[in-house]
């Protein structure tokens, strides 16, 4: 459970509180909560109350990188009312998390390099006051695990995360995420490092591999790509091979198979 004290609104002394039943959750599950709000000396008009997801994310604006906050989801939880002066009231939510929600942590432990959130914002005489933010714990679909996991036994280290502005082809979101990997065993000898994105849907989700490669006597280093689409009900052993076979292809085509 996370617990917020978020505001006392333009001077008039209204308090809102935010709960999360439970904050780590996967994307497409349905994050529970409540608002309690609590009116002070005087009687009060709420035009709204909604829940704000929102991201960190990694902005490159020609040789400079900055961290900004994007919101990705934006949902209203109760429409206008008059809060009585004193008067307390909860305000219970449901809402899905989207398909697309980036992981930020696995087996409950916060992954490194991400920051999501939950924002709660009061809509009052006319303008909105948005609250801190709640931890959002968001851990990978059983698919994304799975392949996380074939990427260690394969011997990719992990690096960290982060998210990047920009939309990739299939997806809605204005940002995507790269989970990026040092390469060991004997994929050290192809590639550097490499990045791992998911585009998750309600079914299957795309995976987008970007390795940077060795160079080599005759040859420059560079970037290739593979991407490839895994169903959530697919084999296990057969979505690992597919792994690697994107893996070893990546690498024939700097002509090291």
């Amino acid at each position: 459970m996370v617990f917020r004290k978020l505001m006392a609104a333009f001077g008039a002394g209204v308090e809102v509180d935010t709960v999360l039943h439970d904050s780590n959750v996967r994307p497409g599950d349905i994050l529970r909560g409540e608002v309690n709000f609590r009116g002070g000396s005087a009687d009060q008009r709420i035009d709204g109350i909604f829940i704000d997801f929102t991201a960190k994310v990694e902005v490159e604006s020609g040789d400079n990188e900055y961290n900004a906050t994007y919101s990705f989801l934006h949902q209203a939880v109760a429409g206008p009312s008059e809060l009585p002066a004193g008067n307390a009231r909860s305000v219970p939510f449901e809402i899905q998390v989207p398909w697309e929600t980036p992981i930020s942590a696995i087996g409950g432990h916060p992954l490194r390099g991400m920051r999501l959130g939950v924002a709660t914002e009061l809509s009052l005489a006319g303008a909105l006051d948005k609250g801190d933010l709640d931890p959002l714990f968001i851990n990978p679909l059983p698919a994304q695990e799975y392949l996380i996991g074939a990427l260690s036994r394969m011997g990719f280290g992990f690096k960290k995360a982060d998210l990047e502005r920009g939309t990739l082809r299939g997806s809605s979101m204005p940002f995507f995420q790269e989970i990026e990997y040092y390469a060991g065993h004997e994929w050290r000898r192809h590639f550097n490092e490499l990045e791992l994105t998911f585009i998750a849907g309600p079914q299957a989700m795309d995976v987008i591999l970007e390795a940077d490669n060795r160079g080599g006597f005759l040859s420059a280093g560079g970037d290739t790509y593979s991407r490839f689409t895994v169903g959530y009900g697919d084999n296990p052993a057969g979505v690992e091979q597919t792994l690697q076979n994107a893996l070893q292809n990546m690498a024939r085509r700097r002509g090291w198979f």
